[in-house]
């Protein structure tokens, strides 16, 4: 990293130079300004410093996305301390644990999530605000009290006519390796681990997203992604400051529904999404308008009418808002079929790969550049290589090295040194293969591999993407039983029920979609069995599927 350039001077030249623009806004609330924005941190500058909080020190936050969530984010990061972000659905136990784990001084929180938790199970904590309307709702330390009682005067002393753009002064950081985030992984297993993101790291990823799609003060930037996930937090929160965008924050769950009516609203120029969303949307709103009597059987086949095209590339582009440039997904894999569509109507998409430890950027390419299926080549300031002896018709484990990459586990040196090896290389646990040009195809989780007893290497996502295009199927799991490949599927019951069909006709309608998919596929990696699930399968905060709680499921 250049060493005069900062991650808090981004902040700070920023939020001077956008004082009068609109900053961020809670979806059908109010607006902060950059000023607003401003004002707030130096009163939150004010709390941290009069109740002890030193530079370094940790703070936590977890709430649903809004404009206090981001503005803790900001103060926290701009006084020097390192903030800890926290997903708002993990469980009351987990939250307990990472406030303890990281060592977190403040914990800011959602009035939704507070309910849940125990401020005896967090001793270590000075106090606990509310974000909402930052009131400490437990202060162990009259210091804490006496700051948020005088915080106002205080500004007022030291701001006799008001705070300006030329007083936003923060404290750079002194270093690029300098700690900034703990960001504890969601994963798909039970355990998190806290990812020490530098500002090298966060740098170098703002620096790849102006790269790869400018945006500009004023610009309009929906943050449905959690903030508590990296990707959000990146792509969409600290990227669009520090160009001077207007953020609007959903406040809840993005169904199809509510993106459909607040997208129209809003008009975003740049979008960030998760595969599922962009999955439902297609197959509920945009092949039902475009065509209802084949609906599904679209993605499956070529589309060579250039009129239909446009009419589906223009149904797609409404129901997104309608005047965006392009949308980012990543944080999971992408239906084939459906990514095949919106390449052959035209759909402004980008596909990215990452993880956490990385910040989250690993490969990346926008749909003019992107080989079908692929996510795309390394991104800038990331090497990034494939495990195997042929990368290029044999599949194995990603590991990547660079400006992106994490400083390690927080206490925890152990799997620290099992990530990163003794050369750099994040070893990531995604199979994939590379081809000569550099696009990387990612073929599913090492861990997710099933081997079966004939010594046969299977990715379960790969047919699970063909199996979730079949009729009625909502989302489904692939998974080995007695040396069986078994299929449990949780069926779109509102679709069937709406169409006519009962139960047995839902049970009977995956039975043969059993039959049809085991045409396509090789022997050694046919389905023997069908088990349907009368609910969604538990996932995590970016929407992928949490298999461990399923393996074991017995047939």
């Amino acid at each position: 990293m250049e060493s005069n350039k900062s991650f808090i001077g981004y902040i700070e030249q920023s939020i001077a130079r956008n004082w009068d623009r609109n900053a961020l806004t809670d979806y059908n609330g109010a607006t902060l300004q950059y000023k607003d924005v401003a004002r707030k941190i130096v009163k939150f500058h004010i709390v941290l410093e009069r109740a002890g909080i030193k530079p370094g020190d940790k703070i936590a936050v977890c709430g649903r996305n809004s404009a206090h969530w981001a503005v803790t984010f900001l103060a926290t990061i701009t006084y020097g301390a390192v903030i800890v972000p926290i997903l708002h659905e993990f469980k009351a136990d987990n939250i307990h644990n990472i406030v303890n784990h990281s060592e977190a001084k403040l914990l800011f929180v959602g009035d939704q999530a507070w309910e849940n938790l125990n401020e005896d199970h967090m001793p270590n904590l000075l106090g606990i605000v509310l974000l909402p309307d930052f009131t400490p709702v437990v202060a162990r330390d009259e210091r804490l009290t006496d700051a948020f009682e005088h915080r106002n005067a205080i500004y007022g002393q030291r701001y006799p006519k008001n705070f300006r753009p030329e007083h936003v002064r923060y404290r750079r950081e002194k270093s690029p390796e300098e700690l900034a985030i703990i960001n504890y992984t969601s994963g798909t297993t039970g355990y998190s681990k806290g990812v020490m993101l530098p500002y090298r790291s966060i740098r170098s990823n703002v620096d790849y997203c102006r790269e790869m799609r400018p945006i500009y003060p004023g610009d309009r930037i929906v943050s449905m992604l959690p903030l508590g996930h990296v990707f959000g937090m990146v792509y969409d929160f600290l990227y669009g400051v520090c160009q001077g965008a207007h953020l609007y924050f959903l406040t809840r769950m993005p169904s199809p529904k509510i993106i459909a009516q607040s997208f129209a609203e809003i008009r975003p120029r740049i979008i960030s999404c998760v595969p599922l969303i962009v999955e439902k949307i297609i197959k509920k709103n945009i092949l039902p308008r475009v065509d209802n009597t084949i609906g599904k059987l679209l993605l499956h086949v070529p589309i060579v009418n250039d009129k239909f095209k446009a009419s589906a590339r223009k149904a797609a582009m409404e129901i997104f808002g309608g005047e965006f440039e392009d949308i980012i997904i990543g944080g999971a894999p992408f239906n084939a079929d459906v990514e095949r569509f919106l390449k052959q109507i035209g759909f402004p998409y980008t596909i990215a790969y990452g993880m956490t430890e990385c910040g989250p950027i690993i490969c990346s390419s926008r749909w003019q550049d992107l080989k079908l299926a692929s996510c795309g080549k390394a991104a800038s300031r990331m090497e990034v290589r494939i495990d195997s002896p042929d990368p290029a018709n044999r599949a194995g484990e990603i590991i990547c090295r660079g400006e992106n990459l994490m400083l390690g586990y927080y206490k925890n040196p152990e799997a620290t040194a099992q990530s990163i090896d003794v050369n750099g290389w994040l070893h990531t646990g995604d199979l994939a293969t590379m081809d000569a040009e550099g696009n990387v195809t990612v073929r599913g989780r090492s861990k997710n591999m099933l081997l079966t007893a004939s010594g046969q290497n299977i990715y379960p996502e790969e047919i699970e993407s063909r199996l979730n295009n079949l009729p009625y199927v909502s989302e489904s799991l692939i998974v080995l039983q007695k040396d069986k490949l078994v299929a449990l599927i949780y069926p779109d019951f509102d679709e069937a029920f709406a169409r006519g069909l009962q139960q047995s006709d839902v049970e009977d309608a995956m039975e043969q979609n059993r039959i049809e998919l085991n045409q396509q596929l090789p022997a050694y990696c046919q389905i023997t069995k069908v088990k349907i699930h009368f609910e969604e399968f538990e996932k995590t905060a970016k929407k992928s599927i949490k298999r461990f709680l399923y393996q074991e499921a017995k047939g």
